[in-house]
Formats: C-alpha cells, structure tokens, sequence
C-alpha cells in the first residue's frame, strides 16, 4: 500500500458505532483521513456539492433515518459524478434480501458489523487493504459478503 493517505467515510446513525470506526481507525497502521455522517441524506448533501473531496471509500449503514443506506447507494450509482466510488455496506443485518439487494444495486463489498473491538479493527484494516481495482473487478457474490 502506498504512503499516501486514505479518504474514508462513514455514514452511519449510531453514535456508538461511529465512535468505534475512529478508534479501529486510529488504531490501524494505514493512513486515513476519515469523514463522519450521522445518516444518509448528509452524505448525499456532502457528496453532491461541487468541490466535495471525493473518499476513496464509503462505509454505508443500511438502517438510518431520513436516507437509508440503500437510497444513498442508488443514488451514487446514478450519479455520473459519484458512480465509480467504492461502497462498502456496513451493517448490523445478515439478511439475504439486504445482501442480495445490495449486491445488485453496485455495492462493492458487504460487512457485517463486528460485535467486538478487535473484530471491528481486523475489518476495517483488512477491507483498507483490499486492492478495489482488482477486487471490483473480479466481483462476484462469493466475494461480496465480507466475512472474518
């Protein structure tokens, strides 16, 4: 992995979940500048203006109020602008029909959330890591779920 520094959002309701993503990222050894949006419509707003710093990577909740993390995902691929970024699905469910939705609607990986700190840096440092030209290009269902 290159020195330079990583773009990463996450957009995600839960004050508790945020604050555990910037302490796995604070404790991984890749370098990251991190965005937080407390749900989907503030990162479409930030997303959408015209100077906006476009993130390497965007970790998306499914279940947030004003913006669920699916409407955000339809949007970024209908968006000329936006279509080509990564999106990871970050979230607490483990339904099929979310996976499956997901996956067809151009997500590029899907992460269920870890229910311990360790867990939650290991997934965050490893899906860091990803090389995405070769991981999205070689998208298929077996890769999608995201699982440690």
């Amino acid at each position: 992995m290159s020195t330079t520094q990583l773009n990463v959002v996450l957009a995600d309701d839960d004050e508790d979940d945020r604050m555990l993503f910037v302490e796995a990222i604070d404790e991984i050894s890749i370098k990251t500048e991190l965005s937080l949006f407390n749900h989907g419509q503030e990162l479409m707003d930030y997303l959408t203006l015209p100077n906006a710093l476009m993130p390497n990577l965007i970790f998306l909740d499914l279940n947030m109020p004003i913006k669920n993390g699916l409407q955000c995902l339809k949007e970024i691929r209908e968006n000329p602008k936006l279509k080509d970024l990564c999106v990871a699905i970050y979230s607490t469910s483990s339904s099929e029909k979310d996976i499956e939705e997901t996956f067809l609607n151009g997500a590029n990986i899907y992460v269920n959330k870890p229910h311990s700190f360790s867990k939650l840096r290991d997934v965050v440092e490893k899906v860091l890591q990803l090389n995405w030209q070769y991981h999205t290009s070689n998208l298929n269902k077996d890769t999608f779920l995201f699982r440690i």
